[in-house]
């Protein structure tokens, strides 16, 4: 099944190609998520950009300071070309509808939060940056992206186990479900951009709360109540229960008990959740 948009037309994602690991691994997850999308690969890139062993050989030959970076600036750009070109690979084996971009960067995380704004993607994917104990550890790139993008970001966490993986394309879609306007914002999308897909509210709620408004599960917060952290862990463990394939969440918006969902909430299921986290940008006010 193709992803498609409001239009009918494939889901446009801007996926954030680096090179790394995590990028490598998190657009097989995400093309299994939104199978069919049109991608656009975008690597951003910042002389000198070559690596030290070339910079190094580049030094030895340059007869000048001028001339040196002129070779730094003609070989970064090179290099950045194979990389995305590598990236464009991969997100066609996976089966997207992929295309490059590259382009000079001056602050990764505000320029593609920019780019993604301007031209109109449906949502941006990044890789985070590996794991640290139980906790996957955003990257500063991608921790920057959640917090400035108006467009959806899906984040996809390093180290996922096989059956995590395989449940990305098939598995139900989780939206944390406090019957705010982040949280009605983020069930909204959820079904533009997983058509067919079985979508799950999900309501953490301390004993004696009462249930917010809207159909959604109600699961037992295991934890301390108005903890950011025992929200996101029972969100994760239940993500894990039902073989989840992503978790959504909205930002920015206050709960009944006057949490910000991301702010602590949403900021604590992106370190937590093994699995895709899609976060959606507060809605604006009129």
């Amino acid at each position: 099944m193709t992803t498609t948009s409001a239009g009918g037309r494939p889901v446009r994602v801007l996926f954030g190609y680096d090179a790394s690991r995590s990028a490598m691994d998190a657009v097989e997850t995400a093309a299994r998520l939104l199978p069919g999308a049109s991608a656009t690969v975008l690597f951003l890139w910042e002389p000198p950009f070559a690596s030290a062993e070339l910079r190094q050989r580049l030094a030895s030959r340059a007869q000048s300071v001028d001339r040196l970076i002129d070779l730094l600036e003609d070989e970064g750009r090179a290099e950045a070309e194979r990389h995305v070109a590598q990236g464009v690979v991969l997100a066609s084996t996976a089966g997207w509808d992929a295309a490059p971009r590259l382009e000079r960067s001056f602050n990764e995380g505000y320029q593609m939060a920019r780019i993604a704004e301007q031209d109109a993607f449906d949502l941006i994917v990044v890789g985070s940056r590996g794991m640290s104990g139980a906790q996957a550890m955003l990257g500063s790139t991608s921790d920057l992206i959640v917090h400035v993008s108006r467009v959806p970001v899906l984040v996809v966490p390093a180290a996922l186990m096989s059956a995590e993986r395989a449940a990305a394309g098939s598995g139900p879609i989780l939206i944390a479900f406090d019957g705010s306007p982040g949280a009605e914002a983020a069930a909204a999308a959820a079904q533009r951009l997983f058509p067919g897909r079985e979508l799950e509210r999900v309501a953490t709620v301390p004993e004696g709360e009462a249930h917010p408004e809207g159909e959604a599960t109600m699961v037992p917060l295991r934890g301390r109540a108005g903890s950011a952290r025992a929200v996101a862990g029972t969100l994760a463990e239940y993500a894990a229960e039902r073989g989840a394939a992503a978790i959504v969440v909205g930002s920015r918006g206050r709960s009944a008990s006057r949490e910000l969902l991301l702010g602590s909430v949403a900021k604590a299921v992106l370190h937590h959740a093994h699995r895709p986290v899609l976060v959606l940008p507060h809605p604006r006010s009129p």
